[in-house]
């Protein structure tokens, strides 16, 4: 072909090979298909098209590392005659390699019913039993001999290929520098397998392939190099199974666990109503971005930054002592979605793809619809695999599903984030679970121009802004304006006729490091539970009786409360319990029946611990060290018989909830 021939021989013979690395991983991929296909499920195409997106992405690593290579006179085969050789060799040991990935893949699929990780690189500390298990129960010898004749077929193929396009005449005399740089421009535009063009906007992840929202469908359009080498940084996220069952009888009594088991390590429990009524209430939960307690008004802050949400919080059920497992807008998310505190280290959860099937509470709503709203997208962080391969029916929407505009990398502005939320909820005749993140009170601290008239900026003294916990005045106006945005959603809620029967829900997905001066103890500032306090409001003027609730409460509470607030039979599997619970607090069965914990992990210092109404247990993870410190007041805490047995049952707790964390991380699937 003419055109063809314009093209320089070394492009064709590079494409030629990114094809047929192409092709055989489609093969495999319908090998796959075939193999495990559940009976009765029909063929997915978008599980293939998005299969066949990854597998080009593998293809195209390896032409694009052909392409640069070439670019040394001594690898370039075309103007070397020795190279000839080094390319025959290289591209059948790349091909089997590949090969040898996948026959892996098969078996590990066959074993785990999980796509190829890097946790097999774990089954190296055992290698003799792992072996002997391989070789009792698959065809190695089998497997090894299919592998051999593949290598002298890739072997013929490859050196007949390439000898082929050294000898064919081309048309094309000049050196060909556009077509190599369109050719550079097209292999890399398909590796990163999206047009990225904004900011905030990711290339292709494997936690693409859980947007499919069916499991299956999910695993087969994976591709086993992605799912290798994405979880690399992930092989040694595992647990200490003997811990888990040496602690397990302590964290069942703890949380209330029903049917105890510790072979099973059964950790369920179930909530049944007797509630027959179908008016269901309607759920809000708005995540608030970096909702620092002592910074807002519930608290006393002379400053006054949140004057309509203490408004609310004197209508509405508030717990003021509320803590979120750990800091971070992800990890937050993770724990109020899953109920398990996000202990992965040094990434979090919601990235390891070993740790991406999760049951939650969400889905015993069963006759609600499900929305979940962002400004911006749902590609940081890996957060979209988290929702919509977990939450079943869920109805995602980001920045370009609304009408208004992105002010910036965050999005569309908080306020309208909540008047586009409105507008859907308002159209609804189902009952709804709906949840809403916020941005906005996040560098760079965007005021839109559109809000600036209704909404007053305020200024104050670099004095009164440190003693108060602000660095500037654009941080304290973005705190103010998230207050804004709260009330133009609820006034607007108002109107329609959803607002009645609906329970909002308004908790922090973290707070910040700061002083918190004299507004709480020393100890909240010395410790950073300043990190980790947020408010946590339940808001329902027409359901609920106002109240302010002291007791210690964390994030991963919040589903198993809403379940029990509207009477949601519920199956909770992990730490959360129902803070509206009229059962006594000796249900814990604890030595301590009348304290309750909330979990921290600290992941810039390394430290795990337990915070109570009076304590805070620490303990240092790299050298072991524990304080027990009051959080009451700045004494220190007196050593006697009582502190000692606290301090002993706090650190077998702790410890006995950040292993059984590890490990639910892992084994918290769907139902």
């Amino acid at each position: 072909m003419p055109f063809l021939q314009r093209i320089p021989k070394i492009l064709r013979w590079i494409f030629s090979v990114v094809l047929l690395f192409l092709i055989t991983m489609i093969i495999f991929r319908f090998i796959f298909y075939w193999t495990y296909n559940p009976p009765g499920k029909a063929f997915s195409g978008s599980a293939f098209i998005l299969g066949l997106r990854f597998d080009a992405r593998i293809a195209c690593i390896v032409g694009l590392a052909i392409m640069l290579l070439t670019f040394i006179p001594f690898l370039n085969p075309f103007k070397n005659t020795a190279a000839k050789k080094i390319w025959n060799f290289l591209l059948p040991v790349a091909f089997i390699v590949l090969v040898l990935f996948y026959f892996i893949d098969f078996y590990h699929f066959d074993y785990l019913h999980q796509r190829l990780n890097a946790s097999v690189l774990n089954y190296l500390q055992d290698a003799g039993i792992s072996y002997t298990m391989m070789w009792q129960t698959y065809p190695l010898i089998k497997v090894t001999l299919i592998i051999i004749v593949l290598l002298f077929i890739a072997r013929f193929i490859f050196g007949r290929l390439l000898n082929n396009y050294i000898l064919k005449e081309s048309n094309y005399k000049r050196r060909g520098v556009g077509m190599y740089i369109i050719s550079f421009f097209l292999l890399a535009q398909i590796i990163i397998g999206k047009i990225v063009v904004m900011p905030g906007q990711f290339p292709l992840r494997w936690s693409d392939a859980f947007t499919l929202s069916d499991d299956f469908k999910s695993n087969l359009a994976l591709n086993p190099f992605q799912s290798f080498f994405s979880t690399l940084s992930f092989r040694n996220s595992s647990y200490d199974l003997k811990k888990v069952k040496d602690d397990y009888t302590l964290m069942a009594s703890y949380l209330g666990v029903q049917n105890p088991d510790s072979t099973q390590l059964n950790f369920e429990r179930r909530f049944n109503s007797n509630d027959s009524t179908n008016n269901k209430p309607n759920i809000v939960l708005v995540i608030c971005e970096s909702f620092s307690a002592y910074k807002s008004s519930m608290y006393g802050n002379p400053l006054n930054t949140t004057p309509y949400f203490n408004e609310l919080c004197n209508n509405g059920v508030f717990f003021d002592r509320c803590f979120t497992p750990s800091y971070g807008t992800a990890r937050g998310v993770w724990a109020t979605i899953t109920g398990i505190p996000d202990v992965e280290d040094p990434s979090t959860a919601s990235r390891n793809p070993n740790a991406v099937n999760q049951h939650t509470i969400i889905n015993n709503f069963t006759n609600y619809n499900k929305y979940y709203f962002l400004g911006g997208s749902a590609n940081w962080a890996n957060i979209r695999g988290l929702l919509t391969n977990n939450i079943l029916g869920l109805h995602l929407y980001e920045e370009q599903d609304y009408k208004a505009k992105a002010v910036d990398v965050w999005g569309i502005s908080d306020k309208n984030l909540f008047l586009e939320a409105n507008n859907v909820l308002k159209e609804q005749n189902k009952p709804f679970f709906a949840v809403i993140q916020t941005a906005d009170n996040h560098r760079p601290y965007t005021i839109p121009k559109e809000d600036q008239g209704d909404f007053k900026m305020l200024s104050f003294s670099a004095d009164s802004l440190a003693k108060f916990g602000f660095a500037t005045n654009d941080e304290m106006n973005a705190f103010r304006f998230t207050d804004y945005c709260y009330q133009q959603f609820i006034e607007a809620a108002k109107k329609e006729r959803y607002f009645d029967n609906t329970v909002f829900i308004f908790v922090g997905d973290h707070g910040i490091r700061g002083s918190a001066g004299d507004m709480f103890p020393k100890s909240w500032t010395e410790q950073g539970l300043t990190c980790e306090h947020v408010p946590l409001l339940f808001y329902a003027p027409k359901l609920l009786q106002p109240k302010r609730v002291h007791d210690v409460c964390s994030q991963v509470d919040i589903l198993a409360s809403i379940a029990g607030v509207t009477k949601t039979p519920c199956v909770n599997n992990t730490f959360g319990r129902n803070l509206f619970d009229t059962i006594p607090a000796s249900q814990f069965k604890s030595i301590f029946p009348k304290e309750k914990f909330a979990f921290i992990i600290d992941h810039d210092v390394k430290t795990i611990g337990l915070v109570s109404n009076e304590y805070y247990f620490l303990k240092n993870l790299k050298t072991g060290k524990q304080e027990l410190i009051s959080v009451v007041d700045n004494t220190a805490v007196e050593k006697n018989a009582k502190t000692d047995s606290m301090q002993n049952y706090l650190s077998r707790l702790t410890d006995a909830y950040y292993e059984t964390s590890k490990y639910l991380l892992l084994n918290n699937k769907k139902k």
